[in-house]
């Protein structure tokens, strides 16, 4: 980026208008910030509850916790939201907030280069330039769908789309669909389509385990208790998190225990699958908890409708309008809809941030995603990504995961006017290191690494980069503060503080 004067600065840069980056900008706001942008693709708020609008679009985590602590929701219609319900909660908080004049939007980011001399970051978006000291990567990463390279998918005459980028255009009765994958988004969609369209295909590479999904209308008395009384939505989201909190031993420590949730996963298909052949199909071969478990009451009876087809085998080649599975199998189809997840664990703005040494972030992390607390990496000075490395969840709720991320932000910035001037902290390389060998050494006894699948918790290496080992209080505890220790501090004269050096008692990963 050439340097103008005319070139806008700010303090902090928010990149996404989704969970992640509103809750930044609220949290800014907080701390007495205003001097800041959130730069959003898009021309809405809502990130990937703006962009997954496929039919039967729905959370799997009860809307009381799928929500800001700061933002309670005494109105929430469902016990488990739909997509317009989510979507509409994030633009109230848009509006309540005040935050919509801090949103640029249609500004998508091409490229972010650290400027070691002046301490910022040079950014250039697709409706401009500017420069910011601090930048708060807040992308998610479900946001950039990933779509299988086919052979032959390019000469398919029908109509393709991803699930994140659902087709309303196009109709869909008494077309011949194939379904791609058996995701979270393929086991609503395909009860949803079910009734409407002549054949449906189910392409299944991993059958899923699957739960009842005990959802219901939260009555008006309830909502009015609610708004009457605010403590008990903060009751029952208390309850709510209790719960999930209780399940993660389960998970992390001992997935031997999750055998009775599997036995019962099992008597839920029993009941609603009675062909044998079809049961088998669907019974997976892992144990349950490796792979995300899903919630549906719907998706196992549409399966058995007499226009629905599970081919127990992915996708290998596209002939024409003729599709073929690894097992050989051959199906006509008019539309392809891909459910086949995110780029999760190579996400594609780590492309677009250049750092320090020259290096984008994709180049440093081409071993494997790492980020101090999940937060900042090494050689990326003043840059802090939201809902970055091992800070998924298996089992709860991501707004938790993110109001404690919102917690080490806040006191990012509050250490950079401590420590006064042009300054900026870059998180030591062995800090970053020390952080990771203790979240990894505590992975390897989990279900997701034990479970006996393959899921896209995984990077290329076989790696989970993406699941947090603990429980979301562990995480809050160890992101309530910034440790100095942890960091180098870069002053603009270009000398670097000495540090106390990396601090293991702080790490904050116990065992």
């Amino acid at each position: 980026m050439a340097e103008h004067e005319h070139v806008p600065h700010v303090r902090v840069a928010v990149i996404g208008s989704g969970f992640g980056g509103l809750g930044a900008a609220v949290r800014l706001r907080r701390e007495g910030i205003t001097d800041f942008v959130v730069l959003e693709r898009s021309g809405s708020v809502g990130g990937t509850w703006r962009d997954n609008s496929y039919p039967g679009c729905a959370c799997d985590v009860p809307s009381h916790l799928y929500s800001f602590s700061f933002a309670p929701n005494p109105d929430w219609p469902r016990t488990f939201s739909g997509q317009e319900h989510i979507r509409a909660y994030l633009e109230h908080v848009a509006d309540v907030f005040r935050l919509r004049p801090h949103i640029r939007f249609d500004s998508e980011v091409k490229l972010m280069t650290w400027d070691a001399e002046r301490l910022r970051w040079a950014i250039e978006t697709s409706s401009g330039e500017l420069t910011a000291d601090v930048v708060v990567s807040a992308t998610g990463p479900l946001s950039d769908p990933r779509i299988p390279d086919i052979p032959g998918l390019d000469s398919f005459p029908g109509k393709v789309f991803h699930s994140a980028r659902w087709d309303h255009e196009y109709d869909l009765r008494d077309k011949r669909v194939a379904m791609i994958g058996t995701g979270a988004s393929a086991i609503q969609i395909v009860p949803s389509i079910q009734p409407e369209v002549a054949e449906l295909t189910l392409f299944q590479r991993t059958p899923p385990w699957v739960m009842p999904r005990v959802d219901r209308a939260i009555s008006g008395l309830e909502r009015g208790l609610h708004r009457a009384l605010p403590f008990t939505t903060q009751l029952r989201r208390g309850l709510l998190w209790g719960i999930r909190e209780m399940q993660v031993q389960a998970f992390t420590k001992h997935p031997d225990e999750l055998g009775f949730v599997e036995r019962l996963a099992k008597r839920n298909m029993a009941r609603a699958i009675k062909d044998p052949a079809l049961r088998a199909k669907l019974t997976p071969d892992y144990r349950i908890g490796c792979k995300r478990i899903l919630l549906s009451s719907s998706y196992y009876p549409a399966l058995t409708r007499p226009n629905v087809d599970v081919v127990a085998s992915g996708l290998a080649e596209v002939r024409g309008s003729t599709l073929v599975a690894v097992d050989g199998t051959e199906t006509e189809a008019d539309a392809i809809i891909f459910g086949t997840g995110f780029h999760v664990t190579d996400m594609p703005i780590a492309e677009r941030v250049v750092g320090a040494d020259g290096r984008t972030l994709a180049e440093t992390w081409k071993d494997g995603m790492a980020a101090l607390r999940g937060a900042t990496a090494a050689g990326f000075p003043n840059w802090m990504t939201i809902i970055g490395p091992n800070t998924g969840l298996g089992n709860s709720s991501m707004i938790l995961m993110i109001e404690s991320q919102l917690n080490y932000l806040a006191d990012y910035v509050r250490q950079l006017d401590v420590l006064g001037g042009r300054v900026a902290l870059d998180a030591r390389p062995q800090a970053v290191d020390d952080w990771n060998h203790r979240v990894q050494e505590r992975m390897k006894r989990t279900v997701w690494n034990t479970g006996g699948c393959t899921s896209w918790y995984l990077d290329a290496r076989g790696r989970n980069t993406s699941i947090w080992p603990g429980t979301t209080s562990e995480f809050r505890g160890a992101t309530r503060r910034v440790d100095l220790a942890e960091y180098e501090v870069i002053r603009a004269t270009g000398a670097a503080e000495p540090g106390r050096g990396p601090d293991d008692t702080k790490l904050g990963v116990g065992a």
